[in-house]
């Protein structure tokens, strides 16, 4: 029988890549490996993917295949040399065709085999996380707060092992110390080997005769401690403080994690923050706003002085350069803006009226806002 095109057997095209031919293999390989795949002619169509891949991830081959053909390959071997992409190397590998099943399997099941820590021995704890909501002006300024944690500490006696002395902690008979006991199943894909928790140490690998007094063999004592934190000037909500060793515990003497106080900061009547800047609404008479003046606006640091200018519109918007919110790490301030918000009074005296009666007669007539308007409307 005439043998399939090779480019045609891996569903490519003669401008493949190296990774393109690698990966149609890998996908192939999967489908039709014998040890997977039972169906009638699976081993044939693996052993065609095998050999098309031989050939053309190796260079030489592949050059003379485009040159020549399966007549290229008449004389002699088609295989070896390539190397299995499963493997990034030689055909050293265990099951059908010299391919690893390991490595197919593992491809299945999440990846390859890990390596694993020493389950015996010291094993940090986890980190928490805890949310500690603060006032708005005192993530500006920065301050000092306390803050009530509650974690287990490592017993200061025994160091976390439990045990009254290092003569009472002996390696556990059940697991030889490893920490964890081996089992075998076999199953469709083979033997396959689990690991299970010792139940006599509980994965320590360890066992204590005289335990500690002063922890009652834990290791540790569940305490409750006030914590001073510096809360940093300049600080945005969401950002987060550590505190060391104040986490979850560790395992078998290891430290403890950490705990991260993640800052809440609660909202401003007038400021509001947008990063490094601050943004306050003024209030503003439409006379201030014509005539212009000075007024003393407050900002995070204190009031300050400020000019409106004459003329100034409604929405107008004035900065005021490095009055904003210091950086946390460059220490460099952002600016405060100033929106200004003119208003129209609704209740007048009768001097004002009066006032803006006289006003209106002066501003009236063709010179008026809405004459000046309404004149561009005629021809």
């Amino acid at each position: 029988m005439a043998k399939r095109d090779y480019y045609e057997v891996l569903g490519l095209t003669k401008s493949a890549s190296k990774d393109d031919i690698k990966s149609a293999y890998r996908k192939l390989a999967k489908k039709y490996h014998p040890d997977i795949n039972k169906e009638p002619g699976a081993e044939e169509k693996f052993k065609e993917v095998q050999e098309a891949y031989d050939v053309l991830y190796d260079d030489n081959k592949r050059q003379m295949y485009d040159q020549f053909g399966m007549a290229a390959f008449e004389q002699g071997s088609s295989t070896g040399g390539a190397g299995n992409p499963f493997q990034g190397g030689g055909f050293a590998g265990q099951g059908f065709g010299g391919v690893d099943l390991n490595d197919i399997f593992s491809s299945f099941f999440g990846g390859g085999p890990r390596r694993q820590s020493n389950p015996t021995g010291p094993q940090r704890g986890d980190d928490n996380l805890m949310r500690v909501k603060i006032g708005f002006m005192d993530a500006i300024l920065g301050k000092k707060i306390t803050v009530p944690i509650t974690y287990d500490e490592q017993c200061e006696y025994c160091h976390g092992t439990g045990a009254k002395t290092p003569n009472d902690i002996h390696t556990c008979s059940k697991c030889n110390g490893f920490g964890y006991i081996r089992t075998t199943q076999r199953t469709l894909f083979g033997v396959m080997e689990n690991q299970t928790v010792c139940p006599e140490c509980g994965g320590s690998g360890k066992k204590v005769t005289t335990p500690c007094e002063h922890c009652g063999g834990k290791g540790y004592n569940r305490v409750k401690r006030d914590v001073e934190v510096n809360v940093p000037a300049g600080i945005n909500a969401g950002q987060q403080i550590r505190l060391k060793g104040k986490g979850s515990k560790g395992r078998n003497g290891g430290e403890n994690g950490d705990m991260y106080l993640e800052i809440v900061i609660a909202p401003h009547e007038h400021f509001k923050r947008d990063g490094n800047d601050i943004h306050l609404t003024v209030p503003l008479s439409f006379v201030d706003a014509a005539l212009g003046t000075k007024i003393e606006v407050p900002t995070v640091y204190g009031d300050v002085e400020v000019t409106i200018p004459a003329g100034t519109q409604p929405d107008q918007i004035l900065r005021l350069k490095g009055r904003g919110v210091k950086d946390l790490r460059k220490g460099t301030p952002g600016d405060q803006y100033l929106h200004l918000n003119i208003q129209t009074p609704t209740k007048l005296s009768k001097k004002e009226k009066d006032l803006l009666e006289e006003l209106r007669k002066v501003s009236s007539g063709e010179d008026s806002l809405f004459a000046k308007f309404k004149k561009k409307f005629k021809a």
